[in-house]
């Protein structure tokens, strides 16, 4: 697959029924994963008003770490709560304190559409938290050679989507270099008008990278790990070098 290429949306409920068996026998994934949820409940704002929602759940395993996240995706799956298209929520005007896109942002072909929208149900002051993959030398090569997503760094941001454009008709896109243009190199920062950038957190992830993900082979046992978990804390002094991970927070501004 290429950045820009389409394929059918149903390809994302593919690939979460596939996540879902590797979810259930490999433990360090769900451990790590049980980190990366960490780290998102340590930057939501609960002195907002409103729902605590997130886009693209997947499994919905957010909920072991924020039990009361609503958890949406495209497709209606038992274990998650609603079903809901990034362009077009139907939650209501300013009803959501914080928001969260994990692993979705680099999946929106239109990114100023899903903002707007974004911007929308969010309260004022409301946060939306994006965690992505980070394209550093190491995420570009890892990414890259094992991942089957592009990184998408040479092509063109489409920000908006074309007249007559219907959510329902979104096809699936993958740029996983996204996050990193637009939030941690800051390509056009005209576009994030209407948003206060209060962080952008670029991560090492060897520990992630360890587990082999949903679809490769693990790397030694739980010993292994904490030693790969030392070395991200280390390594993540070099962000542009080792970076994996991107932790984004955007406050909806008061404008």
């Amino acid at each position: 697959m290429n950045a820009g290429d389409s394929l059918p949306v149903g390809q994302h409920d593919i690939e979460i029924q596939g996540n879902r068996r590797a979810w259930q026998r490999k433990a360090q994934l769900r451990e790590v994963y049980r980190g990366f949820h960490g780290l998102i409940a340590s930057r939501l704002d609960r002195g907002v008003p409103g729902q605590i929602v997130e886009l693209g759940s997947g499994m919905g395993s957010i909920k072991e770490v924020i039990p009361d996240c609503v958890t949406t995706d495209l497709f209606p799956n038992p274990w998650l709560d609603r079903q809901e298209n990034a362009y077009c929520l139907s939650f209501g005007d300013g009803s959501i304190s914080n928001l969260i896109l994990f692993d979705v942002w680099h999946h929106l072909r239109y990114p100023a559409t899903a903002l707007a929208e974004f911007r929308r149900v969010l309260a004022p002051g409301g946060r939306l938290i994006v965690f992505d993959p980070a394209a550093s030398w190491t995420g570009r090569f890892i990414y890259g050679l094992f991942h089957h997503e592009p990184i998408g760094l040479g092509k063109p941001v489409t920000w908006d989507a074309p007249p007559g454009f219907k959510p329902a008709d979104a096809d699936y896109f993958a740029a996983q270099g996204a996050a990193t243009r637009i939030f941690w190199r800051r390509q056009d920062p005209a576009r994030l008008s209407g948003w206060d950038v209060c962080e952008v957190t670029p991560l090492s992830s060897f520990e992630y990278f360890a587990t082999g993900g949903f679809s490769r082979l693990q790397i030694g046992g739980p010993g292994a790990f904490r030693l790969w978990r030392r070395l991200d804390r280390v390594l993540s002094r070099w962000p542009n070098l080792f970076a994996a991970r991107l932790l984004v927070v955007l406050k909806r501004s008061a404008e």
